[in-house]
């Protein structure tokens, strides 16, 4: 038996033949409002207080609460639906809801660097990183996330596979990166905060590094294993691609950053 909906036509992803499928879209259905609920009362938060809003962490916080909210509402769809991004495709979404997790890489990369300027370089980061930059930064995650999204879809398949490779490859390097700037953050807040008298001043850049190195743990603890799966996953895939096949819409080249 194969229940689906009156509107879209697409079956669930279980036939409710076992308990097991019972407890899988019970579970689905907790991980999507569990999720929407958490990211979705901290972007209200956010953008309900003023002061945050002029917090550079805050709005990066703001971004990745906005993405995760979308793949929440996301998941209802995904994981209680027959649905398949990977090749070959049913019922798929384009990577446009598995991309969201490329929007969540960058901004954290960004924030990193942000943080970074922010402890090494106070009086450049003073200067010339503004709220209006930092705004900026955070629409260009989004954009470049998408844009290659849409070239991969639209360029021939020979060009597709080598812009997946880059994205794996460019994957690797920010993940270096988030790793050796949070170990070089630590110390040089470390350092700064064994100088300084207590005051604000030191309170802010203590609850500066505390969150960046919680953020950067959890996030590499609970996305790490499905982040490289991912690209495993995609390896094995565009290898296994010929090259002079024509593309058919069930045989793009997936996006890498999901």
């Amino acid at each position: 038996m194969i229940l689906s909906t009156n509107l879209s036509l697409v079956p669930l992803c279980v036939d409710f033949d076992s308990p097991g499928d019972y407890f899988l879209f019970i579970f689905h259905v907790m991980s999507g409002i569990s999720t929407v609920l958490v990211a979705g009362s901290v972007v209200c938060g956010i953008i309900s207080t003023r002061a945050l809003l002029t917090q550079h962490r805050f709005l990066f916080m703001l971004n990745t609460s906005i993405s995760d909210t979308l793949t929440g509402c996301g998941i209802f769809y995904q994981f209680l639906f027959d649905v398949r991004d990977e090749h070959p495709s049913k019922n798929g979404t384009f990577y446009v809801l598995t991309s969201l997790l490329g929007v969540n890489i960058m901004t954290f990369l960004f924030a990193q660097f942000d943080r970074y300027f922010a402890v090494c370089h106070p009086f450049f980061y003073t200067r010339h990183i503004t709220t209006k930059v930092v705004i900026c930064v955070i629409f260009y995650t989004w954009v470049h996330v998408y844009s290659v999204l849409v070239i991969q879809r639209i360029v021939p398949l020979s060009k597709a596979v080598d812009i997946a490779a880059y994205i794996r490859i460019s994957f690797i390097v920010i993940i270096i990166i988030k790793l050796s700037m949070t170990v070089k953050l630590f110390f040089v807040v470390r350092f700064q905060l064994l100088r300084e008298p207590p005051g604000p001043e030191r309170d802010s850049k203590k609850e500066s590094l505390l969150i960046i190195i919680v953020v950067v743990v959890f996030f590499l603890l609970f996305w790490g294993p499905r982040m490289f799966y991912t690209i495993n996953q995609r390896s094995v895939h565009s290898m296994s691609l010929p090259v002079g096949e024509p593309r058919t819409s069930s045989g793009r080249v997936e996006n890498c950053v999901e």
